[in-house]
C-alpha cells in the first residue's frame, strides 16, 4: 500500500511538470505578399529568463524543411536561418519569457506554403514542439496599368463629346434664333 501511494505521489509530481507547448491556431489562410503572424504558447515558470530558452522554427515543405528561426540559449543565430527567409522574419523577445513565441512572417510567398513546426526547449522546464499548417494563394491579378488608363482615356473622349455636342446645338439654336429676328 504504501508502494503504491509513493507511486502515485512520484506520478503526480511528473505529470503536473510536464513542459507544454500549444499553437494558437492550428491552420492559416493567407494571399501572397501579404504579412502574417504565428504563434506559439509554452508553459513556463514565471521566473523564466531569455537565456534559459531555446527554440528551432522550421519550414517543412514536400521538397525539404527551411529553418525560420533560430535561438539558443535568448540568442538568436541569424547565420542558421535560410536566406529565403531572411529579412522576413521578426520575433516578439518581450513574450517569449511570458511563454509566447510569436513569428511576424512578411511578403508572404507561395512557396511559404507547409508545416510550420517550433521545437522550445525551456531550461529546466523541458522541451516539446507543435505544428500549424499555413496555406499561401496566389494574389488576384491586379487591373493592369495600361487598360486602366486607356479606360480613363475614353471616358474623357466621351466627356469631350458631349460638351461638343452641347456647344454646337447651343451655337445652332442661337443662330437659328438669331435668324428668325432677321426675317
Amino acid at each position: 500500500m504504501i508502494f503504491i501511494l509513493l507511486l502515485l505521489l512520484f506520478l503526480t509530481c511528473c505529470v503536473s511538470g510536464t513542459f507544454v507547448v500549444n499553437v494558437t491556431q492550428t491552420s492559416y489562410q493567407a494571399e501572397e505578399n501579404q504579412n502574417i503572424t504565428l504563434e506559439w504558447t509554452f508553459s513556463s515558470r514565471r521566473e523564466t529568463s531569455l537565456r534559459s530558452i531555446s527554440t528551432i522554427c522550421q519550414l517543412f515543405t514536400e521538397s525539404r524543411p527551411y529553418v525560420l528561426f533560430n535561438l539558443y540559449e535568448g540568442i538568436e543565430l541569424p547565420k542558421s536561418q535560410d536566406p529565403q527567409f531572411s529579412g522576413r522574419v521578426q520575433w516578439d523577445k518581450d513574450f517569449l519569457t511570458e511563454g509566447r513565441l510569436t513569428l511576424h512572417v512578411s511578403r508572404l510567398r507561395t512557396s511559404d506554403s507547409g508545416f510550420y513546426v517550433c521545437d522550445i526547449l525551456v531550461i529546466p522546464d523541458g522541451t516539446n514542439s507543435r505544428r500549424c499548417w499555413l496555406n499561401v494563394t496566389a494574389a488576384a491579378e491586379p487591373t493592369p496599368l495600361t487598360q486602366t488608363v486607356k479606360t480613363h482615356q475614353k471616358i474623357q473622349g466621351i466627356t469631350v463629346l458631349y460638351i461638343g455636342l452641347g456647344i454646337s446645338a447651343v451655337a445652332l439654336l442661337a443662330l437659328f434664333v438669331s435668324l428668325s429676328y432677321l426675317s
